[in-house]
């Protein structure tokens, strides 16, 4: 007969059992985030023993390696390439010390006087007894960065060259046209486009300034500054549009992400940036002609420039976790070797 006193224990055996039956599962695994290797940050630090640059004012707030380095932990970013700011134009101690401290977590690209005849054999310097791995370029738009196409370049590149370290270009799209020369004087080295030469969007007539260097097979892309090229908000998808267009001639291994810290903050934090190209890449088309062609089963096969990480089916209109993968660490290790 069912009393007050047995419905209560009943009820209560009932209401405790899923919970019981929850408890005794055992709580799946959460899969480990995809390798992120930050191709582009800043860092900088107020401090005597290394001076900004005469007339330079940054940011009261310091953007100092410990801080990044909680940053990469909190965000399981794996390795950084340091850019070196502008802060302190061609002074390369402050980024110096931070290699120098932290081996094997960073590569630095330093700056040199682009204007300087002695820039090569700085760069040898920096290079061969401070340890940075290639140098940074940024010509203004107008005519002080004219220097661009002056007679300084053609030894400065090629002591890159020969150096086996990269170019790396802040440079507007309008100036693209300007490194054709250098680029076919020096087809071995590897030159990375910043901020994919922050292009305007619905300009195809720049973009395709952008697109005509798809043809050197050592010219990289970062896909950056998708938060200040954009018109609409997180996570930006008519920069992702764009972002699509580059990817189908270059191909997924020669894009790299960068978060561009800090100067990102005012539009986005790093855990975003991070989240972006982890997290946002669905948009990045898996069967362009650069990866190669694909057989009826939706198989990268061929030789295309993208091949050797492309070798993952999938179905039709979703990106390969491959060129995900090479976005966020493969094509930046091709460039900056981390042994990852």
């Amino acid at each position: 007969m069912w009393n007050r006193r047995r419905f209560l224990a009943t009820s209560a055996a009932v209401a405790l059992a899923p919970r019981a039956l929850a408890q005794s599962v055992p709580a799946q695994p959460q899969p480990a985030p995809l390798p992120f290797i930050d191709s582009h940050v800043h860092v900088w630090k107020t401090d005597p023993a290394f001076p900004f640059a005469a007339g330079v004012h940054p940011s009261p707030a310091d953007a100092s390696v410990e801080m990044l380095l909680d940053l990469m932990h909190a965000n399981n970013v794996a390795r950084t390439v340091l850019i070196q700011v502008i802060h302190y134009k061609w002074d390369n101690s402050y980024l110096a010390s931070v290699l120098k401290r932290f081996p094997g977590q960073f590569h630095g690209v330093c700056r040199v006087n682009p204007e300087d005849p002695a820039a090569p054999d700085q760069l040898s310097h920096l290079t061969e007894v401070q340890g940075f791995r290639g140098v940074r370029l940024s010509p203004a738009a107008g005519p002080a960065g004219d220097w661009i196409a002056g007679p300084l370049m053609p030894p400065l590149w090629r002591r890159c060259a020969q150096l086996k370290v990269p170019m790396t270009l802040l440079i507007p799209v309008t100036r693209l046209p300007q490194i054709h020369p250098l680029l076919d004087a020096n087809p071995d080295l590897q030159v990375v486009i910043d901020h994919m030469a922050d292009c305007p969007l619905n300009q195809p007539a720049q973009l395709d300034l952008l697109l005509a260097l798809a043809r050197y097979p050592q010219v990289f892309v970062k896909i950056s500054h998708m938060w200040s090229l954009s018109s609409q908000p997180y996570p930006y998808p008519d920069a992702q549009a764009q972002v699509r267009e580059i990817c189908s001639l270059f191909g997924a291994n020669r894009l790299m992400a960068g978060t561009d810290w800090p100067i990102s903050l005012p539009k986005q934090s790093y855990a975003q940036t991070v989240s972006l190209y982890r997290d946002h890449t669905g948009y990045l088309p898996p069967g362009s002609a650069a990866f190669g062609t694909q057989d009826p089963n939706g198989i990268v096969t061929g030789s295309g420039p993208g091949q050797a990480w492309l070798n993952d089916p999938y179905k039709p209109g979703a990106v390969s976790p491959s060129a995900i993968r090479a976005v966020l660490s493969g094509t930046v290790q091709q460039v900056w070797p981390f042994g990852i």
